[in-house]
């Protein structure tokens, strides 16, 4: 670790990281999910800054970090995003609600990577996010990028602190008592036919 004053720093922003998780599964919305992309963003620059660690191994922080790039450059998009609860809808899965961006949207976000950087960005946005037709889901990465957070952090003696974290560690004690993964499979399954069509027509909700 290096000196006491970056380690605070570290600490501080991973409290916030899950802070900010816990009130975007408590009360979903764009907000929430914005500044929770902006807090792994800024987790991951402390983190090389102050303990030379970072999150570039763990693909579902690459695909995001693509995404959070483009919407930070170009705010007057946000709001094709939509988050969507699953209970709403005749779809089944393992998640409570879905996070969907149209598939333009992430394709553009790849394009405007930076070119050295994009063929990787691009397998990584393709293995984690879920694609349907015109719609992509991107909240299983985001699960599984909170997963892959505290694991890098605890196994690097990250120091760990706040109600939210130990939330999110109660949780993934409950899980490993139970035998049962951490991470989410988040494929999605309707009776209503065609997941596609159904998503392509959620898109034209409002959602949270």
């Amino acid at each position: 670790m290096s000196n006491p004053t970056e380690l605070a720093d570290v600490c501080a922003a991973s409290e916030r990281l899950f802070r900010l998780y816990y009130a975007h599964c408590v009360s979903p919305d764009r907000d929430t999910l914005f500044s929770l992309l902006e807090a792994g963003h800024s987790l991951n620059d402390r983190l090389r800054v102050s303990v030379e660690l970072d999150f570039f191994d763990v693909p579902e922080f690459t695909a995001l970090k693509c995404l959070r790039n483009y919407f930070h450059h170009h705010q007057e998009l946000k709001h094709v995003v939509r988050l969507i609860p699953v209970g709403d809808y005749p779809i089944t899965t393992d998640l409570m609600f879905m996070c969907l961006v149209p598939r333009d949207a992430v394709r553009a976000a790849i394009d405007q990577t930076v070119e050295r950087h994009r063929s990787d960005t691009r397998q990584d946005c393709e293995k984690v996010f879920h694609w349907y037709g015109p719609v992509v889901n991107i909240n299983p990465a985001l699960f599984n990028f909170m997963v892959a957070a505290y694991e890098l952090l605890r196994d690097n003696g990250v120091p760990l602190s706040g109600d939210a974290v130990e939330e999110f560690e109660n949780s993934y004690r409950h899980e490993k008592e139970n035998d049962l993964p951490h991470v989410v499979d988040g494929r999605l399954s309707t009776t209503a036919g065609s997941v596609n069509d159904l998503l392509a027509a959620i898109m034209g909700s409002p959602g949270l």
